[in-house]
């Protein structure tokens, strides 16, 4: 195909005689996307889907197809969901297809009439990062994150998937094409860090409608508008350095959309640190100095007169002996203050959990159980912003597969970030699915969430239906 006109022609063809091209929905010379449908097994009628053609001449195609595959093989709520790939032939032309989640926009429909606001660019940037963050982690680069491949999927917004590569293949697969690709990509290098230059160039296009965006000619570090507020100028800023090296990290944007400043304090713990513990030290040692040398005295005494009769020295023996126990032995902490170690996961609530829920099941096999577990990981500067503990509740539905089909705030705690983290790590858990009359059923938790200083803690807890 040479031409979106040419594409727009495939109308009403059925690739793979199974995704038939419902509706043109936008594209290229060499690719186009189509609305289509799916069947999916234990869903009543077709699912809204996007198919997407490239055609077979303009890449390698064997490489292209492991590509996908690769991608379909990641999960995370905030990339787009690869579910088939292949080669088909239309009107005589080879292309190769793949079918992903169906999107209602894009960000690049919406700038064209409005700049995002700074509310909503501070929405935008965490599901972003968390995406970026797993791709990173998992040894991938995205290599076209701008505004048009940002998209929304009811109200979640989600990366593509289709062009995503292995960071050990990404080079000399790229070249800088426009302003949102690193300068370092027009010489075939992408890194993650070329990614997070996209990063500060989408959120410079989002908040000024791409007017402020860097040109082709890059001579020096960019100066960026004083238009755009903080802490986005100075992200946007750090993210456009020509030296990749000096770009700024994830890390480092969480932590700036979640300074010290605009933290909210947390709920206070049951386990209180001893505050100024070199100055109590000495005050604790003399007390227990005090404590044995009246134990001493009080034993002498006793051996030297004895007791006058058995009922009066049980009563003294109790009275004094019971002091003296407690004064000399090390002070003990109560059984309500013990904490569980940081960044820990039980399957069954944690001693300081809350109060089990009335619906509460018990965990076995039978009943269903956690196969897989996702602890958010907090930046060290975000966890540095708690005092005490945020506690946060997400409700999840599990369906007969395991998996989680929707996940819902029900104790969001005083923070929006940590609310986010504990939501997007909610909707990654996996599930054994209860057993009905020898069938797989659906099922629902609560995962508790504490985020504190040392570590973040899951206890889930299992609802009756």
């Amino acid at each position: 195909m040479s031409s979106a006109v040419a594409w727009r022609t495939l109308e009403g063809s059925t690739v793979d005689g199974k995704f038939p091209l419902r509706q043109w929905l936008g594209g290229s010379d060499h690719s186009a996307v189509f609305l289509t449908e799916r069947m999916i097994i234990g869903v009543t009628g077709p699912q809204k889907a996007a198919i997407k053609l490239v055609s077979a001449e303009s890449a390698d195609s064997t490489d292209q197809l492991a590509r996908w595959r690769a991608a379909a093989q990641l999960s995370h709520p905030h990339l787009i969901r690869i579910f088939d790939f292949g080669r088909c032939q239309l009107d005589g032309e080879q292309l190769l297809y793949v079918v992903t989640e169906y999107a209602e926009e894009d960000l690049s429909q919406i700038l064209p009439h409005r700049p995002l606001t700074p509310g909503e660019a501070g929405d935008m940037l965490p599901p972003l990062l968390d995406a970026l963050s797993y791709l990173h982690g998992k040894g991938f680069v995205h290599r076209h994150i701008r505004p048009s491949n940002m998209l929304a999927v009811g109200d979640q917004l989600k990366l593509t998937s289709d062009q995503i590569v292995s960071a050990s293949n990404a080079a000399a697969e790229h070249r800088r094409r426009d302003a949102y690709d690193a300068p370092e990509t027009a010489a075939g290098v992408v890194t993650p860090e070329s990614d997070m230059w996209s990063v500060g160039a989408t959120l410079v296009a989002a908040l000024t409608q791409g007017s402020a965006l860097p040109g082709e000619t890059l001579l020096g570090d960019l100066a960026l508008p004083k238009t755009i507020p903080e802490p986005f100028r100075g992200i946007a800023r750090e993210c456009l350095y020509l030296d990749p090296k000096r770009r700024s990290t994830i890390a480092e944007i969480m932590a700036r959309l979640e300074p010290a400043g605009r933290s909210v304090p947390a709920e206070p713990e049951p386990v209180h640190a001893p505050p100024r513990r070199s100055s109590r030290a000495p005050v604790t040692i003399a007390i227990l100095i005090i404590g044995l040398m009246v134990a001493l005295i009080a034993f002498f005494s006793r051996g030297k007169s004895g007791p006058s009769n058995p009922s009066s020295g049980t009563a003294e023996q109790s009275s004094q002996t019971s002091p003296s126990s407690q004064s000399s032995a090390p002070p003990a902490a109560p059984a309500t203050t013990t904490q569980a170690p940081p960044a820990t996961i039980s399957a069954a609530p944690a001693p300081h959990a809350q109060t089990p829920h009335p619906h509460t099941a018990n965990l076995s096999t039978s009943q269903g159980d956690v196969l897989h577990r996702v602890v958010p990981d907090v930046p060290k500067s975000a966890q540095n912003t708690i005092t005490g503990r945020i506690k946060v509740t997400v409700h999840v539905d599990v369906d007969t597969s395991g998996k989680v089909a929707s996940a819902k705030l029900t104790q969001p705690g005083p923070s929006q970030y940590f609310a986010r983290l504990a939501l997007n790590a909610a909707q990654r858990w996996e599930f054994a699915a209860p057993q009905v009359e020898g069938q797989p059923a659906s099922s629902a938790w609560l995962l508790h969430f504490r985020f504190g200083r040392k570590g973040t803690e899951v206890s889930p807890e299992k609802l009756k239906h």
